[in-house]
Formats: structure tokens, sequence, C-alpha cells
């Protein structure tokens, strides 16, 4: 299973590198895709993940790198779901800041307890959540930062399509991507846990 998804990031990562919309946006959303496989590389035989976290980790790195290659604001999956749901705008960063509650959750959920940092008590569900919240408020403050000094070349990466409310709103759903994660996934999660 490794392997094949291997082959299909790559696939993918290749395609988004086939006339993206601008480099700065893709170098900007690929990268941390990139940096999870140099680390994924690095850890796999002495920290080897659940099966589950490997294909979260998988479906997140294809959401950032298709936004790399359209950005956000202008990947076709965010027109048909603004055409089919009658939405004001592209919420296709929608679908990425949701996952970046729910991946996540799972990643930290994994290592707390596998580092036995944390038993499975409310304390586990808190201190996941506070992790994905304090990783979306550090990705906002990142957005500001490149928008703010890559001028209109940053803009593409901030990603607010006028909405003045998105940073609040992409925290929100990164919030609700834990809090959902760590509520359906959990026996799974547990399961495959007790396997590793």
């Amino acid at each position: 299973m490794r392997s094949t998804l291997l082959v299909l990031f790559l696939a993918v990562f290749a395609w988004s590198m086939i006339r993206p919309h601008d480099w700065i946006t893709w170098g900007l959303e690929v990268f941390p895709a990139v940096i999870g496989l140099v680390l994924l590389f690095a850890t796999h035989k002495r920290f080897p993940l659940t099966p589950l976290l490997i294909v979260l980790l998988f479906l997140h790195a294809v959401i950032l790198v298709v936004g790399g290659h359209y950005t956000y604001a202008l990947v076709p999956l965010g027109f048909w779901m603004q055409d089919a749901f009658g939405f004001t705008r592209n919420h296709y960063d929608r679908i990425g800041h949701f996952a970046q509650g729910f991946v996540p959750a799972i990643l930290a959920r994994e290592i707390l307890l596998r580092k036995n940092v944390v038993r499975r008590t409310a304390w586990l569900f808190t201190i996941v959540l506070a992790f994905c919240l304090g990783f979306s408020a550090l990705y906002e403050l990142l957005e500001w930062l490149v928008g703010a000094y890559a001028g209109d070349e940053g803009i593409a990466f901030l990603g607010t399509q006028g909405d003045v409310w998105d940073t609040q709103k992409d925290m929100a759903l990164a919030l609700i991507g834990a809090t959902t994660a760590q509520l359906v996934l959990k026996r799974l999660h547990d399961r495959q846990l007790a396997k590793v």
C-alpha cells in the first residue's frame, strides 16, 4: 500500500509541475507535502505509522499539491462546489483547512499515545485540539507574512478571496476537522495502534 500511495503521490506531484498557475504559490503550497514526505522517509523504520495515518497523510498531500497547481481559489473542484451548492466563492481552501485539522489530529494522537506522553483520557482529546489549533494559527501567520511581504505575488497564497473573516473561518474548520477526526476515527485508530 505504501508503495502504491508513493507512486500515486509522485504522479500527482509531477502533474502539478506542468504549467502551474504561478511558481511562487506552487512552491509555498507544495513545500509542506515535500517536507512531510522527507520526514516519512527519515522515520519510517524506527517509527512506522498506522495505515490509517499514512492514507490520511497521502490525501492531505494531494490536497496541497492540487491547490499548489491551480492556487486554492482556482481549483476546478471548488468551482463545481460553488455551482452545485450556490456558494459565493471557491471553497477548495475550506477543504484544505478542514484537512489541516483532521489529519494532524490523527498524527498528534498517534505520536502522543505511542510516546506515552498522555493516556486515552479527555486530556488527549484536549491536547490534540490545542496542537491542531496551534498549527492552524501558525499557518495563518505564515499566510499573513507571505501576503504582507510578497505583495501581489503573495495574494494567491493568502487566498482570502475578499472574505475579511477568512482567517477565522480557516481556523474554525481546522478545529472542526480535528474534533471530527478524533470522534469518528478513534476506534479504528486505536485498533491499528494496538498492532503497531
